[in-house]
């Protein structure tokens, strides 16, 4: 297995003012992203489930209508089809995983 250097990755945008960084195993999708603060995604939902980790900054998710706001450290996971949205509050770094892999995002 060969180690992935993160930082030789180039940025996709995602969304507008979603920058992310994406690596793709066999099952899962990684996406190691950067936003400013004030940037929404807006509402949607997807077949896979999430895991939304902050890495550095303060994030806003509503899951189903639920109000979640986490920081430096804190995780959040979204079940599959669950319906969501976002906003950073402040410049934030994120690490999202998802199962099975964004097939959409290989495209990118």
């Amino acid at each position: 297995m060969q180690a992935i250097i993160i930082n030789n990755i180039q940025s996709k945008e995602i969304a507008t003012g979603y920058f992310a960084k994406l690596v793709h195993s066999e099952k899962m999708t990684f996406s190691f992203i950067q936003v400013k603060a004030g940037y929404a995604i807006k509402e949607h939902s997807h077949p896979h489930e999430q895991v939304s980790i902050v890495q550095k900054g303060v994030f806003k998710l509503v899951i189903e209508g639920v109000p979640v706001e986490f920081t430096d450290g804190e995780l959040v996971v979204i079940p599959a089809n669950a319906r969501h949205s976002g906003i950073a509050i402040t410049d934030c770094e994120l690490l999202d995983v998802f199962t099975p892999v964004r097939e959409d995002y290989q495209k990118l």
